[in-house]
């Protein structure tokens, strides 16, 4: 049992990296697809009782916005890994404008959760936390983050 916690600005390429690695073997619980935390709180609940394996695919910034899903994640016995999408500001705001006009988030949204992302730490409740790094080619570049080498914040 395993529960995923994606953590990025918009436009880091957290969907595209679901899409590629995940879609097949979890189920993907978005609040752009949701719409309410209420759908999303049932979902995520169904997930446990269930003990499907999931990702949250949202910005999820802070500790408090992790929080909700890890210690619901832990007390049912799951394993809650991180990936955390270090991705520089420019390209995110180059991918958002990229999407199609309906998906294009406004670039206050992006720079006031680009502002308050907190890189995770295994303090929080993960048993492992992963860097995401997007390539020029499309592909990711994924490393198991060693405590000797903590990326600074944003």
């Amino acid at each position: 049992m395993e529960a995923i916690i994606f953590i990025g600005i918009q436009g880091a390429g957290k969907s595209s990296f679901y899409r590629q690695h995940f879609l097949d073997t979890h189920i993907r619980i978005n609040l752009d697809m949701l719409k309410t935390r209420h759908r999303e709180k049932i979902l995520f609940q169904a997930c446990l009782e269930a003990k499907q394996r999931l990702v949250v695919d949202n910005t999820n910034p802070t500790l408090e916005d992790r929080s909700r899903y890890i210690q619901p994640a832990k007390a049912k016995g799951f394993r809650v890994l991180a990936y955390y999408f270090q991705s520089p500001l420019e390209e995110c705001k180059q991918r958002n404008n990229q999407r199609p006009i309906k998906q294009i988030v406004p670039i206050a949204g992006l720079l006031a959760t680009h502002k308050k992302l907190i890189i995770p730490t295994l303090q929080e409740g993960f048993d492992s936390i992963y860097i995401v790094n997007n390539c020029p080619d499309y592909s990711f570049i994924i490393e198991e983050l060693n405590h000797a080498k903590l990326p600074e914040n944003h």
